[in-house]
């Protein structure tokens, strides 16, 4: 097992709330069990965002700089891929 160290934190109290609620539903031990997730995916979360920084920098570095055109050409490339599961796949203009 980790290392517990205690914390004070001050917290939205509707966060505060559902944590409450999760614990109370049984989707978490303790609000600090819910917390600590939270952190946990919170971590990892800016772990990935920093590595496709440092992918698309070193993209960039190589091939030049991304532009806004190249960006919308690979979502519509993808959006003509995707399969809707729901909704629509309608696109509007600026998409």
């Amino acid at each position: 097992m980790h290392e517990k160290v205690r914390l004070t934190a001050s917290v939205d109290a509707a966060q505060l709330a559902a944590a409450r609620k999760a614990v109370a539903a049984g989707r978490a031990d303790s609000v600090s069990a819910w917390v600590n997730e939270a952190m946990r995916r919170q971590a990892e979360l800016e772990s990935r965002l920093a590595a496709m920084a440092a992918l698309i920098g070193a993209y960039e570095a190589e091939h030049g700089v991304i532009t806004d055109d190249e960006m919308l050409d690979a979502s519509r490339w993808a959006r003509a891929r995707a399969v809707v599961v729901r909704g629509s796949a309608a696109m509007t203009p600026d998409q």
